[in-house]
């Protein structure tokens, strides 16, 4: 993953995007390789996010991990998946954030109320006091409720997405 330099703290614009229905195909808890497929216009989303020099970042809750279905490391094996393709493009993503947490959670350790799982809006918060971000000029999209409600508690625009082109939305919306 790209760092920022810390000791050029420009702040810059950031999109924040959900990952499971957002940048993929939502399959009911994906962690293989072999159930990940891009949304139409999703890394043509990032690249142009990246060309803009937006900082592009993920936020994605994974109770599956909690829940027992799948553990940390296909999380971090799905994301390094992402991170290869993207750069395959000429993309990336600045920085990644996920939740294993779920109140209902099966496995002990990861049942919990927790301050990252969305709508709650850790994971935001982690990254803006992170890297130097102008939240004024930064937008997360998502496709559910909560993904919206944890935008607003950290003070960033959202967008809904409902399918079609993810790329088409942010243009249409004045991102890219």
């Amino acid at each position: 993953m790209t760092q920022v330099n810390q000791t050029n703290p420009k702040t810059r614009p950031a999109i924040f995007f959900d990952r499971d229905g957002v940048l993929n195909k939502d399959r009911d808890y994906v962690y293989k390789i072999d159930d990940w497929y891009w949304i139409e216009g999703a890394i043509e989303a990032i690249k142009r996010s990246n060309e803009l020099d937006y900082f592009v970042f993920v936020v994605t809750n994974q109770s599956g991990v909690g829940r027992g279905y799948y553990t940390e490391q296909d999380v971090h094996i799905i994301h390094t998946h992402m991170e290869d393709e993207l750069k395959n493009h000429g993309a990336h993503i600045d920085a990644i954030r996920y939740c294993p947490h779920h109140r209902d959670a099966l496995l002990i350790e990861y049942k919990i109320e927790c301050e990252c799982r969305k709508p709650a809006p850790g994971m935001l918060r982690n990254l803006l006091s992170s890297w130097p971000v102008n939240v004024s000029k930064s937008v997360l999209v998502g496709d559910k409720s909560t993904d919206l409600e944890a935008a607003e508690k950290a003070g960033i625009d959202s967008l809904l997405y409902e399918g079609g082109d993810l790329s088409t939305l942010l243009k249409s919306n004045g991102y890219l």
